[in-house]
Order: structure tokens, then sequence, then C-alpha cells
């Protein structure tokens, strides 16, 4: 006998049950528009932050200090205080048809069927096996958050020493679990010249965290069989290498999103490795929406928490029948921009997410001007105060669009120094 595969039809469906979809779910609730039903894959709703034991969490959402657990405990409370339904142990798998997904449950098989998917699966670290670095294949060897499971779910000892590749918000998060473990974190290794984290972070770690940063340099070959020895390290200038003794290697950063379900649909995707996103965040299929770090791989916590507060509106004016009223205008960049985000521009229409364009560079540039154009015509140019960095997210006002016109073509977005 065949088994039976159990319809839910909710009026919308939020696949992901981190800060950016809890938090999505919790205002669509309170709109009062039907059913809000969350499918997250994990035990429990809360997404990254549930794995980081440490401080840094709410701030612009919650206008508050946190620690991550309880920060995730916060937005799940609030989104079923709302009304929102939450299911756990479920993992969407693949797409019945266009409308359609399907789902693994403890209550078995399931076929949902929404009016509106939302998206917010958010983004993974690349593995090592993702980033050609030779060597040895010996235990020890981590991302941050099979680290962050180990250590703050399981209470478990990861080594006595430690290398932290790359220097990014992230890599700090890392450094704090190491630090609780017990592990001692001899360096982080970046690639650029200067560190990718924002000044007070590099000044609290090597002061605070007692952690150096190796820069101009990358780790080329992992050492040891049964367990990390060391690794080999060369600097990108001189060339100079030497190794680094260490039980313990963890990579952090260089995110990729969590896309395959919305490839599997055909959906257009952007550099960023996520969907193309207009400033509603809808994405190029009807109906279907993806905010937070499945976009752009990876802003805070809390910034996609205000992420999911603004797409919900987006998603409660377009079931009320709300549309743009032009096209929306591709966004195109020039190099050092390697992606920006949203994708598509909707002029005389919905701006994006708190008012902020996100971009990723792979140059530094500190006092970065922004170039506008439309076709052959420049609409507008402004130095901006902030530098833009490797590794962490440039974020562009978006009132430098205003000038743009339906009709006119694609936008192009530059910076120099």
């Amino acid at each position: 006998m065949s088994e039976q595969v159990k319809l839910l039809k909710p009026t919308v469906a939020i696949v992901g049950g981190g800060p950016a979809g809890l938090s999505a779910a919790k205002k669509l609730a309170e709109a009062d528009i039907g059913e809000i039903l969350v499918l997250e894959r994990e035990a429990e709703a809360g997404g990254i932050p549930r794995h980081s034991d440490h401080t840094g969490y709410g701030i612009r959402d919650r206008y508050r200090l946190m620690a991550g657990p309880a920060y995730a405990r916060t937005l799940l409370r609030d989104a079923r205080a709302a009304g929102a339904s939450i299911m756990t142990h479920t993992s969407v798998t693949d797409w019945d048809d266009e409308k359609t997904l399907l789902a693994t449950s403890p209550e078995g098989r399931l076929r949902i069927r929404p009016e509106v998917i939302l998206f917010a699966t958010g983004a993974r670290e690349r593995p090592r096996t993702a980033r050609m670095i030779v060597g040895d294949r010996p235990e020890g060897v981590l991302t941050t958050g099979q680290l962050q499971n180990l250590v703050h779910i399981n209470g478990d000892r990861v080594g006595n020493t430690a290398v932290v590749i790359n220097a990014e918000l992230v890599s700090w998060s890392a450094v704090l679990t190491l630090k609780q473990s017990g592990c001692n974190v001899k360096t982080l290794v970046s690639e650029y010249p200067k560190s990718e984290s924002y000044r007070l972070f590099r000044t609290v770690g090597r002061w605070g965290l007692r952690t150096p940063v190796l820069t101009s340099s990358r780790v080329i070959r992992i050492l040891g069989r049964g367990r990390v020895t060391g690794v080999e390290v060369e600097h990108k200038i001189t060339g100079e290498r030497g190794v680094i003794a260490c039980d313990t290697v963890v990579f952090t950063g260089d995110w990729i999103a969590d896309h395959e379900l919305l490839q599997k649909a055909g959906i257009e995707m952007s550099a960023s490795s996520g969907p193309a996103v207009d400033t509603a965040m809808q994405t190029s299929k009807e109906g279907v929406f993806a905010v937070g770090n499945v976009n752009h791989p990876v802003e805070t916590a809390d910034v996609v928490a205000l992420e999911g507060q603004y797409v919900a509106s987006r998603i409660v004016e377009y079931l009320r029948g709300h549309r743009p009223g032009a096209a929306a205008l591709p966004i195109e960049t020039a190099p050092p921009i390697k992606w920006i985000a949203p994708s598509f521009h909707l002029p005389e229409s919905f701006p994006p997410a708190r008012g902020r364009l996100v971009a990723w560079v792979d140059q530094y540039i500190p006092r970065p001007t922004v170039t506008v154009f439309q076709g052959e015509k420049e609409i507008a140019r402004r130095r901006l105060l902030w530098p833009a960095a490797p590794g962490r997210a440039f974020r562009i006002p978006s009132s430098l669009l205003k000038n743009a016109e339906a009709g006119c073509g694609p936008l192009r977005i530059s910076i120099g120094s």
C-alpha cells in the first residue's frame, strides 16, 4: 500500500526558521491574513544564534544586547505568540508542481500548497573540500557551524590549539566558541592586507582575546594523519612559507546561499549564489519571495530579522493585490563589486529593506565613491563615509537610485576611490 501524503494549504509557507523567517512569521501572523506556517528542518527553530552561546545579538531589532540562544528563544516565542505555526524536524525536499512543496516530517510526507512561499533558508560556509586546500584528511577540521554545534549543543571539547581561516565577523564568533571550550587560538589567517571585520572587532580580538591576525596570507596545506598537527601558510606577497602547529582548524566565512530548492524551481539566480530578487524581495517566480542570507550571504542576525519584518509587509501587500506600477530595472555592477542585492530595482515603488543595497567587494577602498548610471547617463554619485572592505557587507544607500526612470534600461553601479 502506498504511503498517504498529507496536503497542507497555509496562506504563507516560510521555509527556514532562523531570525529572518521567524521575524517575518510574527509580522505576517499579526496581519491576520490567514495561516502562517514555518518549516524548520532542525529540532528547534532559531537558526544560527541557537548555536552561538555568546553575546552580540538583538541590537538593531530588539534594542538590547543578547546572547545567541536567548535571542533565538525570543524570536520563536514572539512568532508563536502572534499565531504562527512552527513545524520542526521538517525538511522541504522538492517541488511537487510549481506551486506545491514536498516535505518530510514526523507526521510523514507532506504536500504544502500555499498562496505565497517565502524562502528564508540562509547560507552556509564552504567546507575545506570546496576551498581546494591540499594535504591530509585528519580529524579536527571544522566549519564554524560544526564547531558551535559540537561545543554549544553537544557540550564537546574540540582540541587544545587552533588556527582560524579568515578574519570575518563569524571568524571572531568562532574564536569566542573556541576560547569557551578551552582551546587556545594561535591566529586568524586572512588573505587580505587588512582583517575583514570591523575595527572594533579587530581591536577587541587582538587585545581582549589576545588573538592576532596574520594578513596577506593563506593556508595552502593541512598537515596530520589521525589528527591535525599543523597548517602550512604562505605569505601572498613575499611567497615565504611556514608551518603553524595546531590540532584544530576552523574554516569560517566564504559563504554560499542555501539555494538548491530555488534552483530546482528554475528561479533566476544572481552572482551572490542566491536568487535574483527585486526590492520587494520577490523572485522571478510569481508568489515566491526570498529574504535574509539566502539573498546575500552574509549579514548579521538582527539585520536579517529586520529584513524579515520588511518582506512580511511586502507579502501582505501582494496578497491584497498591490503590485508594482512599473517593470523592474536590472541592477548591474562593475569590479571590484562581486555582487549586489537586490538584483532589480522597482522605480516609483518599493525601496529595498532598510533603504540599503547590499554589495560584496574584493578590494579595500577606505573612502569609496559610488556612481550610478542608467544607460550612458550618470544619475547619481556620492562619496560614502564608510569603507568598502572584503569579507563584510558594503551597504549602499538606495536613495542613489531615486532618479532612475522606468523603461530607460538597466542600472549600473560602480565604486572607486
